[in-house]
């Protein structure tokens, strides 16, 4: 009952904390401007982006079975990805629940550990990272006098500026985090014995020995130019589907690939934002982007921001429905296969 109650508490804080930022990034708009703009769209770019996402959700599933083989297992496609997208339902009802759910989903089809499953996801999210960072460098080095200035003046500057406000300076403020980091450290190591007395402690020590096992897959992996390619294909499809969404906005179909790189990356921070499949953030960062570096219209960023964000979540969560009504199918259709003892 208690655990119940805390999972509804949760799922109404996320959907507060996203209602908020809604009001935020919805404030100052010209509703009457935004509707007209939205009565322009050409839904068939729409429709090519939610292409290119759907033929990334089928290489994301691959590239997450060359993971999984090194461990010993080989899960069917199928499975991997009714897991996968069933684990990106999740995450509408809680952020970033869709990890466990997927790992949960597909180790119980498929007999594996879900500690292992788990590490997995990690060392996946890891090399999204690193490409994710390798984009920002392209960014930074082929179009520094906007990128650059857009997050020194809406990242940057705001967390320094409260930073200074707070500790006196930002040299203060590194070396009180370093102090803290340092003395926590000591005291893990000091009373590590003590501490795997908690279940808490214990559990998270599996989740890392599943993750060195993930990591270690990487090294087993006998098809490494498979799972490099589907993470450049799976970063070059984003980038894809999140540039032709300008092209059903008569106003930004001046934008270039390069544009498009640089909504993919802030809008991946919107997404990372700690709500409900960045609903609020993502909009006020992508609208806000927009608005400062190109010189647009609010109401434009946000036509724009509700274009390429409702689009998306309504594709996946039709196909993450669909996916857990086959899997529940096809798991009572194995039931009712299985001779009674």
């Amino acid at each position: 009952m208690k655990r119940t109650l805390g999972q509804i508490l949760k799922i109404v804080a996320f959907l507060a904390l996203g209602a908020l930022l809604l009001y935020y990034a919805f404030r100052g708009v010209k509703f009457d401007e935004l509707t007209g703009t939205l009565k322009q769209v050409n839904f068939w770019w729409i429709g090519l982006s939610l292409l290119f996402a759907g033929i990334s959700f089928f290489s994301r599933a691959r590239r997450w079975s060359l993971l999984i083989e090194p461990l010993g297992f080989k899960p069917s496609f199928k499975n991997t990805y009714h897991a996968l997208m069933v684990g990106y339902l999740s995450n509408y009802a809680l952020p970033r629940l869709g990890e466990v759910t997927r790992c949960v989903t597909l180790g119980k089809r498929e007999k594996i550990p879900v500690d292992s499953l788990i590490g997995t996801v990690i060392v996946e999210r890891v090399i999204d990272l690193v490409m994710l960072l390798l984009i920002m460098l392209v960014l930074l080095i082929s179009w520094m006098d906007k990128f650059g200035a857009f997050f020194n003046e809406q990242v940057y500057g705001p967390l320094e500026a409260k930073f200074i406000d707070i500790f006196g300076g930002t040299w203060a403020f590194w070396v009180i985090l370093l102090a803290v980091l340092v003395f926590l450290l000591a005291l893990i190591y000091l009373f590590r014995k003590k501490l795997l007395r908690f279940t808490l402690v214990r559990k998270a020590k599996e989740i890392l020995v599943g993750v060195l096992s993930g990591l270690q897959t990487i090294y087993r992996m006998k098809r490494k130019w498979e799972f490099i390619l589907h993470s450049i294909l799976i970063w070059f499809l984003y980038i894809l589907m999140t540039w032709v969404v300008v092209f059903a906005l008569e106003e930004l179909s001046g934008l270039t690939f390069i544009d498009g790189m640089f909504l993919l990356v802030i809008g991946g921070l919107g997404m990372s934002a700690p709500v409900t499949a960045g609903f609020g953030a993502y909009h006020w960062i992508t609208s806000r982007g927009l608005m400062f570096v190109y010189d647009f219209s609010l109401e434009t960023g946000t036509a724009y921001a509700i274009l390429a964000h409702e689009s998306n979540s309504l594709l996946t969560i039709f196909l993450g429905a669909l996916s857990f009504i086959l899997l529940t199918l096809s798991r009572n259709k194995d039931k009712s296969l299985k001779p009674e003892s």
